[in-house]
């Protein structure tokens, strides 16, 4: 009769189970992590009752146009947004643009408007808002939002030179980061 030492089997069933394990994979990985509301001031901060259901990071430019305000004189005026729109795995989720308005791939959509705003940190930088949905459609991840966040703000700053008179109608464009979260009901 052959003896086998069974403490290498003990070795070769532990070392099977780990596997088999992490074969299976981790649940508490594999979902998705909720979304944590961004810390704002007071003035952009959500009304309770309602959660962050999207997180985007938009990366693109903020589009002027020189006009004449009603007193004659010039200044560069927002003309639109024009960026895209990245989930946290950088993935292109979507395309921000006039509205203002968020499009995702998944077919919804959000205009907004605007309801406050703070500066940004940077003084360089697009204020931070808080905007009210002002129609949604489709039936995607945006179907159900009803607020929006701008945080996290970097450049889309006019440029403080250059309209007058005789630019009357000319376009410009500055590069701007952001990060937008759009909230839902609790459910």
């Amino acid at each position: 009769m052959i003896k086998v030492k069974q403490e290498p089997l003990l070795w070769a069933s532990i070392a099977i189970s780990v596997c088999l394990v992490a074969a299976q994979g981790n649940p508490q990985k594999d979902t998705p992590a909720k979304e944590s509301a961004p810390d704002v001031p007071d003035a952009i901060t959500v009304p309770a009752g309602l959660e962050p259901v999207l997180f985007a990071h938009a990366s693109g430019s903020q589009i002027y146009t020189c006009t004449a305000g009603p007193d004659g004189k010039f200044s560069w005026t927002l003309k639109a947004p024009e960026a895209e729109l990245k989930d946290r795995k950088n993935k292109v989720i979507g395309q921000h643009s006039a509205g203002p308005t968020w499009t995702l791939k998944d077919g919804s959509e959000v205009k907004g408007k605007a309801v406050a705003h703070v500066d940004s940190l940077d003084s360089e930088s697009v204020p931070w808002l808080l905007l009210d949905v002002a129609s949604n459609s489709g039936k995607g991840a945006l179907a159900d939002v009803t607020k929006i966040q701008r945080v996290h703000t970097h450049g889309g700053m006019p440029p403080e030179s250059g309209c007058d008179a005789s630019h009357k109608g000319d376009e410009t464009s500055s590069k701007y980061t952001a990060d937008y979260y759009f909230y839902a009901a609790t459910k």
